[in-house]
């Protein structure tokens, strides 16, 4: 059985079944963390200086969202290719190549000077970005104490610190210059580099190397499909809300901003670490979620309804805070828990779906918004969160199994006998020489 506690007929959960702190780790786990803080950073880091961006620099709205598209969608294809890598020169090297990219591609960033170039250098951080964040999750699971369950609480809480505080620092620096979250995005990388440099023990590597069509011939496992699909979804809501909310709250301050998504950031890492693991024990993580997704699209379909009133926006951004706090930690649970698959690959399947949907829901606004109107990109991001609700019941069962600790964890040689039935043959062309 599993070490959550179960819910008694009264409705109480037993206090002696509660899972172990997250937080008491050995200092390596805890330098990975400080780097997810900052590698998450990157994701709202932008935020505050989009309007800046697009006044100084003389760009469209959907030319700046291009700052989102590019960089999350190079690190959606990169994750593919992840575990190959890893596999083949060991979890920590690959860690310290994904953090030497970022602090050089964020500090070109920084040095352009023009919306193409920043675009452009934007997206060798993503590069940088798919080989640390699928790598750093595999990482911590791995070496986190707590077990499981508590490995993915910390995981997310790096997420949700990095998110509040990517918009204040992006703010408190973009208020002096817009280059400054750029240059401070890469000091703070270089930082993390050197904790995980000389604080992570050379780690071996994989007994198995994996092959670049994995990630790929994982989906044809329902429970993965699935839950993939519901990231997707998700995610495009979310980025819609981080992409083009900026554009709709009459702030033009990055400071102001900032604090704005600072406290967005604040419920996000809030719920992730406390409010997702109290509501699974309570009531399950497929309950959890369809109440979660549908209230986050009543949330967003108030500003589809009321995009021009800056103060409906700015209550629904922060609000939304809460409900993707505990979207981020479930359905990543989810998808470690009942993936048929190693959670490397898992993590690289599931990263590659939900990125594409995060890249390009941006995007996607700002040419709805140019094409209709404001209401359209938040009535489409409502639309998707009821799918996703819809696309999560048909994994109910299995849901519900994995919270009962019911889902066997797979073992190396499943792998092989999943591509024996490849349903993805264009797959196989991507390469699977070692």
């Amino acid at each position: 059985m599993s070490s959550h506690s179960h819910t008694t007929a009264d409705g109480d959960v037993a206090d002696k079944t509660a899972p172990p702190s997250p937080f008491k780790q050995p200092r390596a786990v805890w330098a990975v963390a400080f780097a997810c803080v900052v590698s998450f950073m990157g994701i709202g880091l932008v935020d505050p200086i989009l309007k800046t961006l697009a006044g100084q620099l003389n760009a469209t709205p959907s030319q700046v969202e291009l700052l989102f598209t590019s960089y999350l969608v190079v690190t959606a294809v990169c994750m593919l290719g992840t575990g190959w890598v890893s596999s083949r020169i060991g979890p920590k090297r690959t860690l310290i190549a994904g953090l030497t990219i970022i602090v050089i591609f964020a500090a070109l960033a920084g040095s352009s000077n023009s919306i193409g170039e920043i675009v452009g250098f934007r997206a060798g951080w993503g590069l940088g970005n798919a080989l640390f964040i699928a790598t750093s999750l595999s990482v911590i699971v791995g070496s986190a104490s707590g077990g499981f369950a508590g490995a993915i609480v910390l995981y997310e809480s790096a997420l949700g610190v990095g998110i509040a505080l990517g918009p204040l620092i992006g703010g408190l620096l973009g208020n002096i210059t817009w280059r400054g979250p750029f240059f401070g995005v890469s000091g703070l990388m270089f930082i993390a580099l050197l904790a995980t440099l000389f604080l992570l023990p050379k780690m071996p590597k994989p007994a198995r190397k994996q092959k670049l069509s994995e990630p790929l011939t994982a989906l044809k496992h329902k429970a993965l499909r699935t839950t993939s699909i519901v990231g997707f979804l998700y995610n495009w809501a979310f980025f819609t809300i981080l992409g083009y909310s900026p554009f709709l709250m009459g702030i033009d301050s990055p400071i102001r901003l900032g604090f704005v998504f600072c406290a967005w950031g604040v419920l996000v890492a809030v719920f992730a670490v406390w409010g997702a693991p109290w509501l699974q024990r309570r009531f399950g993580t497929p309950r959890t979620l369809y109440v979660n997704f549908v209230l986050m699209a009543i949330d967003l379909a108030v500003i589809g309804v009321f995009p021009y009133n800056h103060v409906a926006v700015i209550v629904c951004v922060i609000i939304a805070g809460a409900f993707i706090g505990v979207n981020n930690t479930l359905v990543t649970t989810a998808v470690m828990s009942i993936s048929p698959v190693e959670r490397p690959v898992a993590s690289a399947t599931y990263g590659f779906v939900r990125f594409i949907g995060g890249g390009m829901a941006p995007f996607v606004a700002g040419l709805l918004v140019t094409a209709f109107s404001a209401h359209v990109p938040f009535l489409l991001g409502t639309a998707t969160l009821l799918a996703a609700a819809i696309v999560l019941s048909t994994a109910h069962k299995a849901l519900d199994a994995a919270d009962h600790g019911e889902v066997p964890q797979p073992v190396s040689g499943e792998l092989d006998e999943v591509e024996q039935a490849d349903v993805f043959p264009e797959a196989e062309t991507v390469g699977n020489a070692d």
